[in-house]
């Protein structure tokens, strides 16, 4: 039957203390930085708390005759169709642009001088930066497709 567990190294297989205590010192960083994030979570949550105690009673007992948001319209022409898809694909890149900043202005100040987390949050900050500047060129794209789609 053989040993499951490896050999316990000597002495000489070691690393030196100094290096065995900047791995330490990095797994000690780690743990801060599940902490922060910890900490900002159980934020975010309580405020959303606050929100949906403060709004939901309110949508609760409110007159069910009375509509939130106005019925759709029905649409008359392409242009309008045109004019609904830039309207809706910008909002949706910018949400996703913003999710992707946030995500990558967290990660980098979480990094705590880790290059792999950093390089992380520069990557999501660079594709927040794309998906702005397509929010910013989607209006223009969708007038370029609308005008070979509309009969003017």
């Amino acid at each position: 039957m053989s040993n499951p567990h490896p050999p316990i190294p000597s002495t000489s297989e070691l690393p030196p203390a100094g290096q065995r205590r900047a791995t330490a010192d990095r797994s000690a960083g780690r743990g801060r930085r599940l902490i922060q994030l910890g900490r900002v979570g159980c934020a975010v949550l309580a405020v959303a708390a606050v929100i949906v105690f403060v709004v939901g009673p309110s949508a609760a007992f409110a007159d069910p005759g009375v509509l939130l948001a106005a019925p759709p319209t029905p649409v008359s022409d392409l242009g309008q169709v045109v004019d609904n898809i830039r309207t809706w694909l910008f909002t949706i890149l910018v949400g996703v642009a913003t999710l992707f900043a946030t995500l990558g202005a967290v990660r980098l100040l979480a990094a705590n001088g880790d290059p792999v987390e950093v390089e992380k949050g520069k990557s999501a900050l660079k594709s927040a930066a794309l998906g702005y500047g397509l929010a910013i060129l989607a209006p223009l794209l969708v007038t370029i497709v609308g005008g070979w789609l509309v009969a003017k």
